[in-house]
């Protein structure tokens, strides 16, 4: 009986596997290594400001939002008043 060893190159498990039937027979996943309570509290501090900036920065694209669809719809106001005397020809009719 042949045993082959793999390690998976996704979670970096290792794998023992039957050569003969291809059965899986051990799995052993790989060790993490913790980091210290400062670290993960940095690391907090620092996704928690970024969540911060990103709030900030879309409050502020819907502020400018408002005022550019007031600019759009006024400007296609203008469009539509000059284009009053022409008639609406419909695509589908022009075959």
């Amino acid at each position: 009986m042949e045993r082959i060893t793999v390690i998976c190159p996704c979670c970096e498990a290792a794998l023992t596997i039957d050569g003969s039937t291809g059965a899986i027979i051990a799995h052993e996943e790989k060790k993490k290594v913790l980091g210290s309570f400062e670290d993960l509290k940095g690391d907090l501090n620092k996704k928690k400001e970024l969540r911060e900036q990103l709030f900030a920065q879309e409050m502020s694209s819907q502020k400018d939002r408002e005022r550019i669809l007031a600019e759009k719809f006024e400007e296609a106001l203008k469009r539509a008043d000059t284009d009053s005397g022409v008639p609406f020809k419909n695509p589908l009719d022009l075959d």
